[in-house]
């Protein structure tokens, strides 16, 4: 295919799950060759579904498939010194390397950037973890739920709980390892820019826990500027805020300034219940939130949410469908800009998949190689730096590939 953006560059990725996946992936797409290299076992990745039928299989789980699709795959045992030197025959060749392994685990482990970067001084080396390489937690294990709680989204979330003796929830999902791999991606392009104009490579370390800190929009804000921490719970001191059902599913409204709530009023048949005292202002729709949403719930049972949704478009009251996976399948929206996008696994099969969110005018996105299986590009990959068939196989035997 015709060049890429980050066509030519050449990304080595080692490690486990998400956030190096992820960044390796975003590389990908735009381009970039990614060599994905897995412990013999596989990418633990692998274990995790979801899959066709709920039946486990390291060549079909959906998260795998999704977090690695445009790489070439191979497999090499890092605890072992041939490992470790086939790991710097290939760093030697990179413009980068991700790998997502314990800071601690990082030398034993061949990922020693003073070592690699003595061979190849242009290398960046990004280094993706839940606390970070330095400071006093960077030795902690950690997973998902420590970083969501870490970076403080946890303790925020779910808003607007009247239940107190509910713990914090995270979001669903590797959100957190997500977001590492977004932010590791951005950075490692910075620093690619900077070898361009310089030739010199560096180190990138990327704390997932600060990750989620930075994202944490205005509640920072709140605690430096006004004194308050924000917290999940209690209520919204304006509203509507608040999510309504619908004949066939749910709509997110949010008509906290006046104008909108008298146009959601009109659209409502100007119900007599809305000219009380207790509603008269968003203060007071929220101080009195208990009274006001059973009208809200009353009404709504009545729509189906497109309708809802259109009607709202229409006189500009700010409701959103909430929707399913299976409203985002079918999509008119998305599918007119083509964000699923389906490719065949010899193993897996032909599936749909999440497309770019982002669509340059040129040298974009394309989705062109789907997820490799365990070590199928070992005898490219490694014949590409000097090892014969006969070599890979002895290797193999041993259980270095």
């Amino acid at each position: 295919m015709a060049d890429q953006l980050l066509s030519g560059i050449i990304v080595v990725e080692c490690g486990n799950l998400v956030s190096a996946s992820y960044a390796g992936k975003l590389l990908a797409d735009f381009g970039a060759e990614v060599i994905k290299v897995e412990e013999l076992s596989g990418d633990s990745a692998r274990k995790s579904g979801p899959f066709p039928g709920d039946t486990p299989h390291p060549e079909k789980s959906g998260l795998f498939l999704y977090l690695n699709t445009n790489k070439r795959g191979v497999t090499l045992n890092l605890h072992a010194p041939k490992g470790q030197a086939l790991l710097q025959s290939l760093c030697a060749r990179a413009d980068i390397v991700l790998h997502n392994y314990h800071p601690t685990e990082m030398a034993s482990l061949g990922l020693d950037f003073a070592r690699l970067n003595h061979a190849n001084p242009g290398l960046i080396m990004t280094t993706l973890s839940y606390f970070g390489c330095t400071g006093p937690y960077s030795h902690y294990k950690a997973n998902e739920l420590i970083a969501s709680n870490a970076g403080g989204w946890a303790f925020i979330s779910p808003g607007a709980s009247d239940y107190p003796e509910l713990p914090p929830l995270k979001a669903f999902g590797h959100q957190a390892d997500f977001q590492g791999g977004v932010h590791a991606a951005v950075a490692t392009l910075g620093a690619y820019y900077h070898k361009c104009l310089t030739g010199e490579g560096q180190h990138i370390d990327v704390s997932i826990q600060e990750c989620i800190a930075a994202i944490l929009e205005m509640n920072f804000m709140h605690y430096t500027y006004a004194g308050k921490e924000t917290s999940r719970l209690g209520r919204r001191s304006i509203y509507p805020w608040c999510m309504l059902d619908c004949q066939d599913g749910k709509i997110f409204v949010v008509n906290v300034e006046e104008d909108q709530w008298r146009r959601m009023v009109e659209l409502m048949g100007n119900p007599e219940w809305a000219t009380l005292e207790i509603f008269q202002d968003r203060v007071s729709r929220g101080l009195n939130y208990d009274a006001l949403f059973p009208f809200l719930q009353e009404w709504a049972a009545e729509w189906k949410v497109a309708d809802l949704y259109k009607a709202g478009q229409e006189r500009r009251i700010c409701f959103a469908p909430v929707n399913t996976m299976a409203d985002l399948f079918a999509s008119a929206h998305l599918k007119s800009r083509e964000f699923f996008q389906q490719i065949s696994h010899q193993v897996a099969g032909t599936l749909m998949y999440p497309g770019a969110p982002f669509k340059p005018s040129e040298g974009g996105w394309a989705l062109h190689r789907p997820a490799p299986t365990l070590g199928q590009h070992n005898a490219e990959v490694y014949g590409g730096i000097g090892l014969s068939a006969a070599e890979i196989e002895e290797l193999k035997g041993q259980g270095v590939l």
